[in-house]
């Protein structure tokens, strides 16, 4: 997918890899390179820019709905891990059109009840190489993604590198996907 749009509004970006905020201002074109999940990867004047689903009424698209925005949970709720990969399912490296589950890089979740009825997430999570720039990005979209949930308080992120990423981590569709079969 590549495509051009003139933002109309100012927003708040990304950098990729890098992970430094910065802001668009309205009028400037941009070429939507990516639209996965919840997010868009930009160029803009030859850089790469993530944009979060939404904003994605300031590059004339429709805003994304996450499956928090979905469903409704309340405060006090049960945790439904279904909704919980769901919503991990829309964080995606915005140079690699899969998304991080399906892309092996989920080790574990774990789930803590706290005093107040609502809970804290742990993940564990892997990139594809330990050098990877995106690292932080990645960590900060889950921790993020995971907080939308009404029910969750607190969510932490921890990279592991043991047992290191491979490709046989993915999914069957990853690979299709990729077009490593």
């Amino acid at each position: 997918m590549s495509d051009v749009a003139i933002l109309r509004r100012e927003v708040e970006v990304t950098t990729v890899p890098y992970g430094e905020k910065m802001t668009l201002m309205p009028g400037q074109e941009v070429l939507v390179t990516q639209a996965m999940g919840a997010s868009f990867t930009l160029n803009v004047m030859g850089n790469l820019v993530y944009l979060d689903g939404k904003d994605a009424d300031a590059i004339n698209r429709e805003i994304i709905l996450l499956p928090s925005d979905k469903i409704d949970v309340k405060p006090g709720d049960e945790i439904n891990m279904d909704l919980i990969w769901a919503q991990l399912r829309t964080v995606y490296d915005p140079e690699i059109p899969v998304n991080i589950v399906d892309l092996g890089l989920i080790y574990d979740i774990s789930t803590t009840l706290l005093e107040n009825s609502n809970y804290h997430i742990g993940v564990q999570m892997t990139l594809t190489a330990p050098g990877c720039g995106m690292g932080p990005i990645l960590v900060q979209d889950v921790e993020e993604k995971l907080k939308q949930f009404a029910n969750i308080d607190k969510a932490d992120v921890v990279l592991v590198f043991d047992p290191p990423w491979n490709s046989e981590m993915m999914t069957e569709e990853a690979k299709l996907e990729l077009g490593l079969f």
